[in-house]
């Protein structure tokens, strides 16, 4: 599927400037139009008949003849419709200004490093996740102890109090997101949250124009316990926070069961920028909801020895200055 514009025929995108479908030909807004391919095959454009590429588990991509975004029904339904998404909240070029004015501040980082003419690839990505609700049962048995200290005359005196320290917590976890995409690093994803759940909203295919896609590449099962990873993370987080009163906390048991959970699938927005520096490649990621920025740029050996030189100045003109001041007195 694409959506053309009811206007002029163009194809309509999601704008998240304007939060609606835009045509970016006549300008129009809130004219996109859902129009289904003609032909059974994923490899051919609806719009213009070109073929295009696709990868195994993609489920937006666009068009390199007439530059349409397409949309693969066959990806994005049945077993591999989305339950929930966000949608994205910032643009192309929000995000990109985002990147330069973060490493922009970067001591080391080249000064033409983001330059337009090194900027490789830009990609708005709906990134598939799977989302675990669990409801747990969480128990603490420790020792804890207070210690009061004083003094009386010239003697300081400690006491040290002991207690049993027992916890025990129903603690429900809602949409705790696991990436479920091959294709994009773990660690990144973990980083690029949080994301603000609040905007999430159900599943709308025109959402996806303008924007490249993926269904799920691995099941629920397998990733799972990454996020009973997060899970228990979180939870003795929480129990730890019930016995901070304590000066210390001996641990004797903790044990945090699962008694119901659940898997959701669902799509979080990605912008990925790749920069080409000096024969290798710096990809970035950013929060396309948030705009957190998660990446590392190159480090510049010539910025650092000019500052170092620089400091190196400066304090020897300092040591000079003072051997002078301590001449005169």
């Amino acid at each position: 599927m694409f959506f053309r514009c009811k206007n002029c025929g163009g194809n309509a995108v999601y704008s998240p400037e304007r939060h609606g479908m835009y045509c970016p030909f006549c300008e129009s807004e809130e004219s996109g139009e859902r129009t289904e391919a003609q032909t059974e095959s994923l490899t051919l454009c609806p719009n213009c008949g070109g073929e295009v590429s696709v990868q195994e588990h993609t489920s937006a991509t666009q068009c390199p003849y007439c530059d349409s975004y397409l949309i693969f029904n066959e990806r994005v339904e049945g077993r591999y419709e989305p339950a929930m998404m966000i949608p994205f909240q910032m643009g192309k070029e929000a995000c990109k200004n985002s990147v330069r004015e973060k490493f922009r501040r970067c001591l080391f980082a080249p000064t033409d490093f983001l330059s337009e003419v090194r900027l490789n690839s830009i990609q708005g990505i709906y990134v598939p996740y799977w989302f675990y609700d669990y409801d747990t049962d969480c128990q603490f048995q420790g020792e804890g102890t207070r210690i009061r200290s004083w003094r009386s005359g010239d003697i300081e005196y400690t006491e040290t109090s002991f207690y049993a320290v027992n916890r025990r917590m129903d603690i429900h976890f809602e949409r705790i997101p696991v990436d479920a995409s091959e294709q994009m690093p773990d660690d990144v994803m973990d980083l690029i949250a949080p994301f603000q759940y609040n905007q999430m909203t159900g599943f709308q295919p025109k959402f996806m124009s303008g924007f490249y896609g993926e269904k799920y590449n691995v099941t629920s099962d397998v990733v799972e316990d990454r996020a009973r990873t997060l899970m228990k993370e979180d939870a003795g987080k929480l129990l730890r926070e019930s016995y901070a009163g304590y000066n210390t906390v001996k641990t004797i048991r903790q044990d945090i069961s699962v008694r119901d959970s659940r898997a959701v699938y669902g799509l979080l927005p990605v912008w990925k920028y790749v920069y080409h520096y000096k024969g290798q490649e710096y990809p970035f990621y950013v929060n396309g909801q948030t705009g957190k920025i998660v990446g590392t740029a190159p480090f510049s050996k010539t910025k650092f020895m000019v500052y170092v030189g620089t400091m190196w100045g400066c304090l020897t003109a300092v040591l000079a200055l003072l051997q002078i001041l301590l001449g005169l007195l």
